[in-house]
């Protein structure tokens, strides 16, 4: 019989190519989604699992609420909590966001411990929880942790999350010692396996729909979501991966040089791809009438260095150059709609970023 594991946040943008990863090495998976008469959302994940002959189930849970996670976790041997919400525009209230998150997390882990068949819970977290907030440009390693009292509400929600989780795990007793893992990865891009997107699909789908006169002068330490889904199986099936954390990103990019890979990739096909910058003080302007900008203001001009040496020496993990990351991303938008294709603009379908996307 095979191993079956619980993946959390099933239809988000991550869950998806972990459970996709898992099916692929011959995994059983039990995915969570806030409601199971709402098969629509699901339907790529079926549609793969028969595919590929794989052992694919769902249960109702919802980090909100208590109901549903003893039975979600029951007969599981793994738990991969990649579920936290992730929004899109600041949120009107950041102790609403923050206390999902650390609610949770700890929803999820409470049960796993209480479940006797559960070894080990991989939570993915972020380097959000890492790299902000500091004030030297060093390169971050896991040994470093976000200052929550000069960071955002997401990064404060990502931090206080993990902290949590990590309190938790050493509360247990030496008899329920339930292992945990964590993965801190950064930016996640990659091919989508539906039209909805994630938030941090919103750079790409922007350059490349042409929805930008300009690129600000932000960027990111970028990891591609298939690899972030072999972290994921690395992370569940190596002994000595308990009790670590593992940051999952590679080299800063600035999302100038993104729009300079696209326009490459695409101008000859009749994108008008934007390459050229934006001031500081006219995106701080612009942000003040698009609140899809907002995040982007406090990120101006600041580099995010981070390690993953830790994940490549403990894991064996690694990483594809980010510039097929950028064009994979950029192609599985026009695939599914999400772009129109040049000369049929209002013919696709438009973004709708998903809140757990799990980063």
């Amino acid at each position: 019989m095979s191993t079956r594991v619980l993946v959390t946040g099933a239809t988000g943008f991550v869950a998806g190519h972990v459970i996709a990863e898992l099916l692929d090495h011959g995994y059983a998976v039990r995915g969570t989604v806030r409601d199971l008469a709402g098969t629509g959302r699901r339907a790529h994940l079926v549609d793969y699992a028969d595919r590929v002959g794989g052992d694919l189930e769902f249960a109702a849970a919802d980090l909100d609420h208590d109901a549903g996670w003893a039975e979600a976790v029951a007969g599981c041997a793994q738990v991969l909590h990649v579920a936290s919400p992730f929004p899109a525009t600041p949120p009107d209230d950041d102790n609403e966001l923050i206390r999902t998150a650390v609610d949770g997390t700890l929803r999820v882990l409470r049960a796993a411990a209480a479940a006797p068949g559960v070894r080990r819970v991989v939570l993915t977290s972020s380097i959000a929880a890492i790299a902000h907030g500091h004030r030297d440009e060093a390169v971050r390693t896991e040994a470093d942790w976000t200052v929550v009292e000069r960071s955002p509400a997401y990064q404060r929600s990502k931090t206080l999350a993990e902290r949590a989780a990590w309190e938790f795990a050493e509360s247990l007793s030496a008899a329920r010692g339930l292992e945990l893992v964590v993965l801190n990865p950064g930016m996640v891009l990659g091919p989508v396996l539906s039209p909805e997107t994630s938030t941090s699909h919103e750079p790409v789908r922007r350059l490349l729909a042409g929805a930008v006169p300009g690129v600000p002068r932000v960027g990111w330490s970028v990891v591609d979501v298939r690899d972030l889904a072999v972290a994921h199986r690395l992370a569940m099936e190596t002994a000595h991966a308990a009790g670590n954390r593992y940051i999952c990103a590679g080299d800063h990019v600035w999302m100038r040089d993104m729009a300079q890979i696209l326009a490459a990739a695409y101008g000859p096909r009749g994108f008008r791809v934007a390459t050229r910058a934006l001031p500081d003080p006219l995106v701080r302007l612009a942000a003040l009438f698009d609140r899809g900008l907002r995040l982007t203001v406090p990120a101006l001009g600041k580099a995010e260095r981070v390690s993953a040496a830790r994940a490549r020496r403990d894991l064996g993990w690694t990483m594809r150059p980010v510039d097929d990351t950028v064009r994979d991303t950029a192609e599985s938008l026009l695939r599914t709609g999400v772009v129109p294709s040049p000369g049929r603009a209002g013919s696709g379908q438009s973004a709708r970023p998903v809140s757990a996307a799990g980063v």
